[in-house]
């Protein structure tokens, strides 16, 4: 007596799951993605978008600076003494500063090394974190300790107390120098945060089976951790910039950054600190120009995290 013989598959059954159909009958939806979700989200904010233009807006500046000088003031580029910290006129909006210079084209040349310092001090510290987070976290043991030991060090050390510091000891430096002391002091919190990601995956199952396969560890680390470790490192690294924009106008402040003839936000604070009283505009315009850039930086990072953390939704 035969066993009955099982019944054949069915069509539906021997379609890969995107190709089966829904109850409707139509194609199934793609499965949702954390990474399309959060952008689904994102966009959804009006507090992103003015963001995201409000930093186009700088970037803009600091690339062309001539071009918006242009179209918004009368600037011939040169500077008299006898129009000095003159307030807004017809042509000039943001008045004159102390040398008799179109203050508006000066505040829009300042944008340039302000952003230049954020962006490059943030993307050497980012390289710095990755390297380093991805091998203690990945080998552990002794270099896990090591790196681990050293990340303690540098977090201990103040960034703006630790930069100035530094830079009072090197007083011939310019933009390159106080961006290389920066990544050196502001490496250590993308770090730590690397190594917490990297030993959250390096035990997944898609980790051991490469594993077992026959993987090798360098295509272990950057073809199967590094990329399901980093975004948290790159939304740290969003808020970062604002952060450094902030601490390069402070050091110019204190008189131990960017020094004349340079032109900075920071640098324009500290000779309009002494005619605030009397002439309000050489603070108020370098003031806000700065406040602006360093609050959508570290909101639109804000958002971002909020956006790939689904605890925080």
């Amino acid at each position: 007596m035969t066993s009955p013989r099982p019944p054949a598959p069915t069509e539906d059954l021997l379609l890969p799951p995107a190709a089966a159909a829904t109850p409707e009958g139509g194609p199934q939806a793609a499965p949702a993605s954390l990474g399309r979700d959060a952008w689904r989200q994102l966009r959804s904010r009006p507090l992103v978008w003015a963001c995201l233009a409000v930093i186009a807006l700088i970037a803009l500046t600091a690339a062309v600076p001539g071009v918006f000088t242009a179209l918004l003031s009368d600037d011939n580029g040169r500077c008299e003494l006898s129009h000095s910290k003159l307030g807004p006129t017809a042509g000039h909006p943001f008045g004159y500063d102390l040398q008799g210079c179109d203050y508006l084209a000066q505040v829009v040349r300042g944008s340039r090394p302000s952003l230049l310092t954020g962006i490059a001090v943030t993307a050497g510290a980012l390289l710095v974190s990755v390297v380093l987070g991805l091998l203690a976290g990945f080998y552990g043991g002794w270099v896990d300790n090591l790196l681990s030991r050293a990340t303690e060090v540098f977090f201990g050390l103040p960034f703006v107390l630790g930069a100035t510091v530094i830079l009072v000891a090197f007083p011939r430096h310019g933009l390159g120098a106080m961006t290389l002391v920066l990544v050196v002091l502001g490496w250590s919190t993308m770090t730590r945060v690397m190594r917490s990601q990297v030993i959250a995956v390096r035990d997944a199952d898609y980790v051991r089976a490469a594993r077992m396969s026959g993987a090798r560890p360098a295509r272990l680390m950057f073809r199967h951790v590094l990329p399901n470790a980093i975004t948290p490192v790159i939304v740290v690294a969003m808020l970062n910039v604002g952060n450094v924009i902030s601490g390069e106008a402070t050091l110019d402040f204190l008189g131990v950054g960017l020094q004349y003839p340079a032109v900075s936000w920071g640098l324009q604070l500290n000779t309009a600190q002494s005619y605030f009283l009397d002439h309000p505009h050489l603070l108020a315009f370098p003031a806000l120009f700065l406040s602006a850039t360093v609050l959508s930086c570290i909101l639109l990072g804000d958002a971002v995290r909020d956006a790939y953390d689904p605890k925080l939704r």
